[in-house]
């Protein structure tokens, strides 16, 4: 008997099978989708979107800090806003919408998705809209139109000290304000304190300066903080979520108005089969430590806001690919070349090393051997070598005798939990991360008398081209 099948390999090294993954005659199934069966109907390479995971993702945080409140006798609401930067498209956004959640902007083109959504009848101008990122006019002036227009529940995150002043002279009607405060980096990070944000020692001077005595016009609701490492049980993390209760605390008694805590997002998801991580423990910790911490300084404790993007909407994806060839470079090395590019669909994958859970489609019952997966670019960084728990990355033989046999039915590879961030960052039909726009490009060049010429290519992106890609025009 063989026991040295990719089967057998994934058994003996992980719990098999897991929630939303399973094999069924050899072939896997993703949230009970037969991939393969997929795959004969539109072919590879192939990028899969199932919606029931966003709604099923947003319920059991909700859940989660349903419990948590209960369990310590928590006073505050829970909030929960989806990041839409992590995926702007239309259906991923009104999908989210379904369950009663709110939203989180980051630049000038998310308010005119904000725009089209209430056109549509998906939100109304009673949702929580938080508006965060460095702003320019474009995006001051737009939240602006929103809070004129009626929407009660925008807040505007300042980022700096002058942005205040957009707001002082463009808002007509009384609003809601937040403070991102910035926060101290990991000590692997190559600098100390994050780029976004208020200095924490800034903030009490800022508000008494700035905020307190204006209240009929402004009033200062939440405080803001997110970590790039993410939400984990570590020092590092409780250290810099104390600071900020602390912070809040302290605000607190000279500011009735200020109620909420924001923890931005920061929940990570399943990108390898061994991925262990006990999210309802987090959440117990995140609202026992606010708790303590305000009992303690004898304040009521605040309104929990999170802005989950890529636990939202990241496995909710998956790209699908054909191995279409096996090289031997060398007696060490066999590549696999997959019919599309790492570089232009999983760009996360070589611009920050990121490993996402790779599994073979089909062959589950071949035997397995160490490979290297080969981009068709040119490039010779398109490649992938390196699983999350292990670092290198074992699949089927493409025939059960290892021998490629052009009549065979070719190996397919999943990369799955793939829905955050990889369609803005590769640039998918021309959005980009957090809708930034294409610069206007200017060309210079020489008339037929050798004069020096400059004249317009193309102009800015503007929100519309970008609005009508991701679904919100037709």
């Amino acid at each position: 008997m063989n026991n040295n099948t990719y089967t057998d390999l994934v058994k003996q090294t992980f719990y098999f099978p897991q929630e939303g993954l399973e094999v069924k005659d050899g072939n896997l199934h993703f949230n009970g989708l037969d991939i393969k069966a997929l795959i004969k109907k539109y072919g590879t390479p192939l990028k899969l979107t199932f919606l029931p995971k966003i709604g099923m993702q947003i319920n059991k945080a909700k859940d989660m800090f349903d419990k948590a409140f209960k369990k310590h006798k928590y006073e505050g609401q829970y909030f929960y806003c989806y990041c839409t930067k992590s995926s702007h498209f239309s259906f991923v956004v009104e999908e989210a919408l379904k369950h009663n959640i709110h939203l989180e902007t980051s630049f000038a083109y998310d308010i005119e998705i904000i725009n089209k959504l209430y056109e549509k009848k998906k939100i109304n101008k009673d949702i929580f809209i938080i508006c965060n990122g460095f702003k320019q006019r474009a995006y001051t002036s737009r939240i602006a139109k929103l809070l004129n227009s009626g929407f009660k529940n925008v807040v505007p995150v300042l980022d700096n000290k002058d942005e205040l002043d957009k707001y002082r002279r463009s808002v007509k009607v009384p609003f809601k304000l937040g403070i991102r405060v910035a926060a101290e980096e990991e000590p692997s990070f190559p600098f100390y304190t994050s780029r976004l944000g208020f200095r924490a020692k800034d903030i009490l001077e800022f508000y008494v300066d700035n905020i307190e005595g204006y209240e009929d016009k402004f009033q200062l609701k939440m405080l803001h903080v997110f970590l790039n490492k993410g939400i984990k049980d570590d020092i590092y993390y409780w250290s810099e979520l104390n600071k900020v209760v602390n912070l809040y605390c302290q605000l607190k008694k000279i500011c009735p108005e200020l109620d909420s805590i924001n923890i931005g997002g920061g929940f990570p998801i399943k990108h390898s089969l061994g991925f262990d991580y006990d999210y309802q423990f987090m959440v117990n910790e995140i609202v026992g430590n606010i708790k303590k911490v305000c009992k303690k300084a004898k304040v009521p404790m605040p309104n929990i806001y999170t802005e989950f993007g890529s636990y939202t909407v990241g496995e909710s994806m998956a790209h699908i690919y054909s191995v279409i060839g096996q090289k031997n470079q060398n007696d060490r090395e066999t590549w696999y070349m997959i019919d599309s590019s790492f570089i232009t669909t999983l760009p996360d994958t070589w611009g920050i090393g990121e490993k996402f859970l790779m599994l073979p489609v089909n062959k589950w019952n071949n035997e397995y051997h160490r490979v290297v997966l080969g981009g068709i670019t040119c490039d010779s960084h398109d490649y992938y070598d390196s699983e999350e728990h292990i670092n290198e990355v074992f699949l089927p033989k493409v025939t059960s005798n290892g021998e490629q046999d052009d009549d065979a039915e070719p190996l397919y590879v999943g990369f799955f939990h793939t829905g955050a961030y990889q369609d803005q960052i590769s640039g998918y039909g021309g959005i980009k991360h957090c809708l930034i726009p294409s610069p206007k490009h200017i060309i210079v060049e020489k008339d037929k008398n050798g004069k020096l010429i400059d004249w317009i290519y193309a102009r800015e992106q503007s929100a519309q081209s970008m609005l009508k890609i991701l679904g919100y025009i037709k």
